[in-house]
């Protein structure tokens, strides 16, 4: 079982005073003063809920704000917010934040210092999830894999270390890594913005991080749970970043925008906690022996370097299940030295005919493609001899689409016949010629 999951994942808590925070008070006033500025807001209530820190430190905030002529009450209360007084940016407040906007558009919720967030990686490490058999097959519960393969994958996943999956193409590489990632299942908090030397960098990214569902307080219960944690992380499901051809080594860096000033965590920073897929390697421009080469570190001492635009270097989590997947052998790509730093190399091999024809089933089920022995016989006695026999797990899906194309466009209730298997078959492969020029 999950040593890690929903309820044993250790929440970050909640700051109970501005210095618990870890942030300057000036940064704090600042963001503080834009976010009124840019949103309009006037309620301590609101403010609280889009800085994401609780009432009474934004009320805090405030009060220092007012004390600096920055802010003013605006002498009438909101009935319908519950009596509550509003506030409104004098014109040193305006100045102030419009000050604050051009060395920094970030505006919202809090950041979260970078070494708070470095003890809540290691309270929620994937490398401290122990999958079981039992747990890896249920992620893997859409498809049909031999015993053998789980066998291999179970200790590589459970182990928190790099992967390297490879073999020919279509036999469900990426679908496996998908599958890993189902499988690990359990929740973590993802800081919506870290802070470091008095620079803003966003992490949280809807693309990447799917938020759970959050408790609803009752307005007339007297334990609310808005406060249960820090609210500058957002709970969601443990990670998955998936690239493909289009991996550069620029992506592994900070992202700066130089009209908002402020910076993007890069793809792995992104996936702390979950997994990064690598997914068609020696596809990218990029030589897959130097994308390995610029996780040397990482992969070796769970840490990665930065660099912001200054020049300042400083360290980050490496805390990222990475798999590596390709169609190439690992003796074509990568030299001895890098492939020592990938900690399991794993073969995924074409199915056996058993498996093939248990796909096929399966997949044939799923479409409402009623399955023909007839047809059936053709396809294993004359057409896969014709290449060997070497069976993908791509195929089925490829040659019962192909055939319920054909139905579709004649009119005719999905079937399968010889013919249709010939007619799917040629679509699958491109017959060697020399084409006039």
């Amino acid at each position: 079982m999950n040593m890690q999951s929903p309820s044993t994942v250790v929440a970050p808590p909640a700051p109970r005073n501005m210095a618990e925070t870890g942030l300057s008070p000036v940064m704090m006033r600042d963001i503080l003063l834009k976010t009124m500025f840019r949103m309009n807001l006037d309620l301590v209530s609101e403010i609280a809920r889009v800085i994401c820190l609780p009432v009474p430190i934004t009320q805090e905030l405030v009060d220092i704000a007012r004390t600096q002529r920055l802010l003013e009450a605006q002498g009438t209360l909101h009935a319908t917010s519950g009596n509550e007084m509003g506030y409104q940016l004098t014109d040193g407040g305006k100045a102030r934040a419009l000050d604050a906007l051009t060395q920094s558009e970030y505006y919202g919720a809090m950041p979260v210092p970078l070494e708070d967030y470095k003890q809540q990686v290691k309270r929620q490490s994937v490398r401290a999830i122990k999958l079981t058999r039992t747990e890896l097959l249920r992620g893997m519960g859409h498809l049909i894999l031999p015993d053998d393969l789980i066998d291999n994958l179970g200790p590589a996943v459970t182990s928190g270390r790099s992967i390297l999956m490879y073999g020919p193409p279509g036999n469900g590489k990426s679908s496996i890594s998908n599958g890993i990632r189902d499988a690990l299942g359990d929740k973590i908090y993802v800081p919506r913005a870290l802070e470091y030397s008095g620079q803003v960098i966003t992490v949280y990214d809807p693309i990447v991080h799917a938020a759970a569902e959050a408790a609803v307080d009752d307005p007339n219960s007297l334990r609310r749970t808005s406060n249960r944690f820090d609210n500058r992380y957002v709970f969601c499901e443990r990670p998955t970043v998936i690239t493909g051809g289009e991996l550069s080594l620029e992506m592994l860096d900070l992202t700066y925008n130089p009209t908002a000033r402020t910076y993007q965590a890069p793809l792995q920073l992104k996936s702390t906690g979950g997994i990064f897929i690598v997914d068609d390697l020696g596809r990218q421009a990029e030589p897959p022996q130097k994308l390995v080469n610029r996780w040397i570190v990482p992969l070796e001492e769970a840490r990665d370097i930065l660099a912001l635009q200054s020049g300042e270097k400083f360290t980050v989590p490496f805390d990222t299940l990475v798999i590596f997947s390709t169609n190439f052998h690992p003796n074509e790509i990568f030299d001895g030295a890098a492939l020592r730093r990938i900690f399991f190399k794993i073969k995924i091999d074409g199915p056996s005919q058993e498996n093939f024809l248990k796909i096929f089933a399966m997949v044939a089920r799923k479409k409402k493609m009623p399955l023909d022995e007839r047809t059936l016989v053709h396809l294993m006695k004359v057409k896969f001899p014709s290449i060997n026999n070497n069976y993908a797990n791509y195929m089925p899906n490829f040659l019962i689409d192909q055939m319920i194309a054909v139905c579709e466009f004649e009119g005719v209730p999905n079937h399968m016949t010889p013919d249709l298997i010939d007619r799917a078959w040629g679509n699958m492969f491109v017959r060697q010629e020399i084409i006039a020029k």
